[in-house]
């Protein structure tokens, strides 16, 4: 985990190295402080000899002053290194989320992605700049402070040894019964997120059913839930601080009674007894800084368990060592495809699929809702890897193809439409970042999106808003065909993408495609016989299996499936998945 984290520092490992390296000088300088203070005290105050304290009190000064400075310039490359090292661990992880496939992204929640982005990685930062400049500092404190005690007088100095150990063992506990809560904490994140992300991209369905009541519950659990895991935390933690200041107080309390024994015997100096309770200070505010040292490191392992899991999550999908740059033709074959979502999963979600597509062929796919219509496409794009068997598109496995070659030349629009804030030509660019603005408008034509933009105030350069809210179901499925027909594909994958679009435009963007577009294979997945009826062939989908494969007419006599569906849809009295 360290090294995984730690080679993430990057450019910033000479700010790593300064920073300690500032802490260090520091700490010297105010162990230096209270020697001077003892000096003015004895070879001064007491000896009556003023030159030496205004000497020694100007050497304090100067020493103050260097030790403020180093403080500066180590809080100064701290800061530069922590917010760095978040930078790229941040960089580093969204960069390796865009490499997963499907089955990548499925392992985690969206709201855990984001909480590791964000409240992670901020504890990392947090506890990696308390590393750099307290977990550097604070021991650096003690042991000079205990090293300087022992050298003034060993007996009192027994005191603080006592103490670090005590309070040292008393630290330990306290750390191991918190540690299970913080580990807990993250996990509540997730939920918090989840609920938050949810209620506000479907902020229209909660108001349209006046459940803002039920999301208020559902995000004040979730609140309670991590106010719960941490008042759990700090209650154990608390015990730190009484602990502590009754180590403080008993120390000095200690040290006070036996340095005046010893000063009235003449065995220890005024001066000397200053220096020791300065340093009993520095000894037990390093413990301080020690314990908050490992209630953040306490909180950050967790953390830093969930941000490497994502940096180490190694894409299922990726490129062969030779990969294929060029797509023939839009030819596509299912030879003896199997596939399951899970490499443990007992029943396939396809069996045995045996498909041959020629190239410019416009092909249907029908189904009952769960039949894998979904899942067969997936596989041509290769957003998902076969279990068994192979997809060839071009007449090569697509294992074979470099991914962006063969995920350009295979345009997909999912059944789910994105579109993403910014103007309509910024979204229909995202088939092709260098398309001009006459193919753009073109491909609108094709998809009869080309009516409506021209209607708007700004025409295509109409401002949409994040997930298209500003336009309609029908005419963002529209843009989004328009958006896949930018790349200019060798296979075109519709599924269920017309499904918001009323049958009359649903019939002139399919008359466009075979007019326009006849040599890029065509794959239409719709749950209306209408939709794909002039399809050259129709594949009928049952429970991951092929039923038929055949044209309409042939369909219509041989399955029986497909006529019931045609007879239900036909008399107005049901449709795929409600027989008439």
């Amino acid at each position: 985990m360290l090294k995984t984290l730690g080679a993430h520092i990057k450019e910033f490992k000479k700010d790593s190295i300064l920073t300690p390296v500032f802490m260090i000088l520091e700490v010297i300088m105010e162990t230096i402080i209270p020697l001077m203070m003892a000096s003015i005290i004895d070879d001064g105050v007491e000896a009556g000899n003023l030159n030496h304290i205004f000497f020694m009190g100007g050497l304090m000064v100067l020493t103050a002053f260097v030790s403020l400075w180093t403080g500066v310039m180590g809080g100064k490359y701290g800061a530069r290194a922590s917010t760095g090292f978040a930078r790229n661990l941040r960089k580093a992880m969204f960069e390796n989320i865009q490499t997963f496939s499907f089955s990548n992204i499925d392992k985690f929640s969206t709201s855990g992605l984001v909480t590791r982005l964000t409240t992670d990685v901020t504890n990392i930062q947090n506890a990696y700049q308390m590393i750099l400049r307290m977990c550097m500092r604070a021991p650096a404190s003690l042991i000079c402070a205990m090293a300087m005690s022992f050298y003034v007088n060993s007996r009192v100095a027994l005191v603080y040894l006592g103490a670090v150990i005590i309070l040292g063992i008393i630290l330990c506990i306290i750390v191991r019964f918190a540690m299970k809560y913080f580990n807990e904490v993250f996990k509540k994140y997730d939920a918090l997120n989840e609920s938050v992300q949810e209620n506000v991209s479907a902020i229209r369905v909660v108001k349209a059913y006046s459940r803002e009541d039920f999301e208020k519950n559902k995000f004040m659990t979730a609140c309670n839930n991590i106010y719960n895991m941490f008042l759990r935390a700090e209650r154990i933690i608390a015990f730190n601080a009484p602990v502590m200041q009754l180590a403080v107080y008993s120390c000095i309390l200690l040290i006070s009674w036996l340095g005046a024994k010893m000063i009235v015997s003449s065995s220890m100096t005024t001066g000397e007894l200053s220096q020791l309770l300065t340093y009993c200070m520095n000894i037990l505010m390093s413990l301080m800084m020690l314990s908050m040292i490992f209630v953040m490191i306490t909180m950050s392992i967790a953390s830093a368990e969930r941000i490497v899991e994502v940096l180490n999550e190694k894409a299922d999908i990726t490129n062969p060592e030779k990969p294929v740059m060029n797509v023939a033709n839009g030819s596509i074959k299912f030879n003896h495809v199997s596939f399951s979502y899970r490499k443990d999963s007992e029943t396939p979600v396809l069996k045995n699929i045996n498909i041959d597509i020629k190239q410019g062929e416009m092909i249907g796919i029908i189904g009952g809702t769960g039949s894998a219509k979904s899942s067969l496409v997936n596989l041509i794009s290769r957003l998902y890897d076969v279990s068994e068997g192979s997809v060839m598109v071009g007449g090569i496995d697509v294992r074979k193809y470099d991914i962006e070659t063969l995920r350009n030349e295979v345009a997909v629009v999912l059944q789910k439409n994105v579109l993403f804030s910014g103007t309509i030509l910024e979204n229909l660019r995202w088939g092709d970042a260098s398309a001009t603005d006459e193919e753009c408008i073109h491909a609108c034509e094709l998809a009869c999106a080309d009516e409506f933009i021209q209607k708007m105030p700004d025409g295509y350069n109409t401002y949409i808003e994040q997930g298209g809210s500003n336009v309609s179901g029908g005419q963002k499925q529209r843009l989004c065909i328009a958006r896949a027909l930018i790349k200019k594909p060798k296979v075109l994958v519709l599924d269920d993408s017309t499904s918001a679009v009323d049958t009359a435009t649903d019939s002139k963007i399919r008359k466009a495609f075979a007019q326009e577009i006849p040599g890029t294979t065509k794959i239409i997945i719709a749950q209306r016989i209408s939709s794909i009826k002039d399809c050259d062939r129709i594949i009928v989908m049952e429970d991951g299996a092929v039923n038929g494969f055949g044209a309409h007419d042939e369909l219509l006599e041989t399955n029986e499936i497909y006529h019931d569906v045609y007879e239900s849809q036909m008399s107005g009295s049901g449709d795929f998945d409600e027989k008439a």
